[in-house]
């Protein structure tokens, strides 16, 4: 059976459970905190980030969220979320790339060091700078969900597709974090509260980083 190593909060590895769901792929959570670097860990990535999937009666180890997506896209048939024409596949693969990066380290990122990881790791206070200027920046990405939504009717097109689920986990990491404000945002809720509905995505909503609790309206749909 797969295993997936992962830590409650990595948006990676919320992408790639996101797109397990979808395609109804079983597997076990494998708690991994990479800011250890167990030894048995890298071993399997030196790179030291989650998430890694492994299947040891397979021998098989994959790596980085876009390749563990990719490989299931190619071996599930069900809930394609690669969909349409070559155009069409580019097109998400392009809003993957800007969530995985861009929102990332622009939002997610920061928020992450400051609530998280100086909470957890170094004992230390969050930058009240740094977290308004991820908010700020949140803010910002809020605005280009809002205009891919009023465009069509989900972030890649015409139907759902590893582009909004990308989305959808960087932007749950965020909100978990105290990141977001949804006011004036109204499509991107409305967008979102449809993402938190489907069973895919409530196992996420329950889990709790220790230490660190997310606000009231986190876990609920009608928020």
């Amino acid at each position: 059976m797969w295993q997936l190593y992962q830590f409650p909060l990595c948006p990676f590895s919320r992408k790639v459970r996101l797109l397990l769901g979808e395609k109804g792929v079983g597997y076990e959570l494998v708690r991994e905190s990479p800011w250890v670097q167990r030894d048995e860990f890298l071993d399997m990535n030196p790179a030291g980030q989650t998430p890694v999937m492994a299947d040891s009666a397979a021998g098989t180890v994959l790596i980085d969220s876009s390749t563990i997506c990719e490989y299931f896209e190619e071996t599930i048939d069900k809930a394609s979320m690669l969909p349409g024409t070559a155009a069409n596949r580019a097109e998400i693969r392009r809003l993957v790339t800007w969530f995985d990066e861009r929102m990332y380290a622009e939002v997610v990122a920061p928020l992450m060091h400051e609530r998280m990881l100086k909470r957890i790791v170094h004992r230390m206070t969050p930058d009240a700078k740094a977290l308004r200027e991820a908010m700020k920046a949140a803010n910002s990405h809020l605005d280009y969900v809002d205009y891919l939504l009023d465009h069509r009717r989900w972030i890649g097109g015409p139907v759902l597709s590893l582009a909004d689920l990308t989305a959808a986990a960087h932007l749950s990491v965020a909100d978990y974090l105290g990141g977001i404000d949804w006011r004036g945002h109204d499509r991107t809720k409305e967008w979102y509260a449809a993402l938190k509905s489907r069973p895919s995505f409530r196992p996420l909503l329950s889990e709790r980083m220790e230490i660190v609790s997310p606000p009231d309206h986190y876990d609920k749909v009608d928020f």
